[in-house]
Parts: C-alpha cells; structure tokens; sequence
C-alpha cells in the first residue's frame, strides 16, 4: 500500500482536497465527511459487501480488467475497494475522512495495488486523465453533483466509464423490513432526509448522462443480534450512545430481533442497484 502513490499510469497533482458541502445533522451542524468519524469500526465489521454479479458486471460492460486504473471514491474502510483489487485493478481509494480511511488502510496495506489517498469526489487529487474506471459504492448522495462530474471527467481518460453501486432495501418488504423501517422512522430523526437523498436517480442521471444504465442483484446479510445492532450503528442516522433516543432504539431492536429471529438470526435483504454509463461531456 502506499499513500499518496505514484505509478506510472496515475500520479497525484496538486488539486486542492476540497469538502462536499455542509449539511444538517440533528440540532447542529455537520459536514457529510464527518459524519462516520465516530463509525468507521461499526462500518467495516458490519456493512454488507457486493454480490459477484455486481462486480461481473463491471467486468463485462465498464472495463474493470487486470491492471486498469480504478479511482474509488468515497472508498470509505475499502469494502467495495477490496473487490476491485480482487479482481487485479490498481485501485486510488479516494476518502475524505480521516477515520475511515485509516480503517481501510488497515485492512488493505499490505496490497501492492493499493493507494489510498486523501481527497474528496470533487477535488480527488489525481492528475488528469489516468484513470479508466470510477467507481462510488453508497457514497454518491454525499457528493456535490456538478464539481464531481467536472473533476471525474478531468481525472477519467476517454471514453472511460463510471458506474455507481447501492445496497438498498428491496422493492418488497419484509415483515422484518417493515418493522425495522418503522423503528428508524422513531428513533432515527435524520433516517427519512438521508435516505431519500440516497439512489437519487435524476442526480444520477445528472453525472452519468443520458445513456446511464442500471442493473439489480438480489443480496443479503445474515445477522445475529450484535450484528444487526453493529449494521445499525455503522449509519450516519443512527443516534450515538448518549443521545435520548439511543437507549430506546436499542430496547427496541432487541424487540424487534426477538420477534423476527430464527435460530438466533435475522435476515437483511438488499437490492444491489449498478447505475453505469460512459461519462462524456454534455
């Protein structure tokens, strides 16, 4: 792993790290890249992976080979990150906060092809046009529209693609669903704003371009309780210890875990949604 690497393909310029804008969080003020600071433990135990069709996917229609330069934005602690590298890229695991790239770094270090790189979506950090492949994993809501197109297509070489990956809840409900949605709704104040904000399909489409395409996987996690409270509170909604409405969001899951549970588990299903396309200029 190096930091800030250069290779011979990709180096590092002097482009500003940049921050996305600031935006409400409870009854103050926070920064979206702040936000996980105190969560980056809980995010990389706890946040699902990405189903191999998703990442086949990649493979077959946006040109993640062996050795392409792959740009990760928001990589956060290299979940989706260490998937590319599986596959052979040479990976720039772009991550504004502090703490989650330092998670990432310590999972991934010891990889050769991994660069792990203090930046933003909007001002990377990479020199322009050496990358093949961008890619952003649940990180795109937090992201400024315009000024991440611009500088994707700065860094991007064309005609290169970019593709966006979510787990989402699925389109039909689980009884288990329904009443874990229903308990955020209580106890979570930020959950509504933040995940309506999250597969925005007209931002989407917005930094894709019109030609964007999307593909859907099923996935899923299988949780006991400790795990389904760590998935829980690897999200930025989620009410820390402390705050009034932890203590009975906690009652509460063990609740709802002891109605939905069987032999000592939940399930957690997702749809895994690819939103991908060449990126061009309008």
């Amino acid at each position: 792993m190096e930091r800030h690497a250069v290779s011979l393909r990709v180096a590092l310029s002097g482009v500003g790290s940049g921050t996305a804008p600031v935006c409400a969080a409870g009854a103050g003020l926070m920064r979206p890249t702040e936000r996980f600071s105190s969560r980056a433990e809980a995010y990389a135990r706890y946040r699902p992976s990405y189903p191999p069709p998703a990442i086949e996917l990649l493979k077959e229609r946006c040109g993640l080979v062996r050795g392409a330069v792959v740009a990760d934005l928001g990589s956060g602690t290299g979940i989706l990150t260490e998937l590319l590298l599986q596959c052979g890229a040479e990976v720039f695991a772009v991550e504004p906060n502090d703490a989650m790239r330092a998670a990432a770094e310590e999972r991934l270090g010891h990889h050769p092809h991994f660069h792990s790189v203090k930046g933003s979506a909007e001002a990377t950090t990479l020199a322009a046009g050496g990358v093949e492949l961008l890619v952003a994993g649940q990180a795109f809501h937090w992201f400024d529209v315009q000024r991440a197109r611009s500088e994707a297509l700065r860094v991007l070489r064309p005609p290169s693609w970019a593709a966006l990956l979510w787990n989402e809840r699925p389109p039909e409900a689980t009884p288990f669903l329904a009443d874990y949605e229903a308990l955020l709704k209580r106890h979570a104040p930020d959950y509504t704003r933040i995940a309506a904000s999250r597969a925005d399909v007209a931002a989407m489409r917005e930094f894709l371009g019109p030609a964007m395409e999307v593909r859907s996987f099923p996935n899923q996690q299988v949780l006991d309780f400790e795990g389904l409270k760590g998935r829980l509170m690897s999200s930025s909604y989620a009410p820390e210890p402390g705050s009034s409405d932890y203590e009975p969001l906690i009652v509460r899951l063990r609740e709802l875990f002891g109605r939905h549970e069987r032999d000592g588990r939940v399930v957690m299903p997702y749809s895994t949604l690819v939103y991908f396309s060449r990126l061009r200029p309008a």
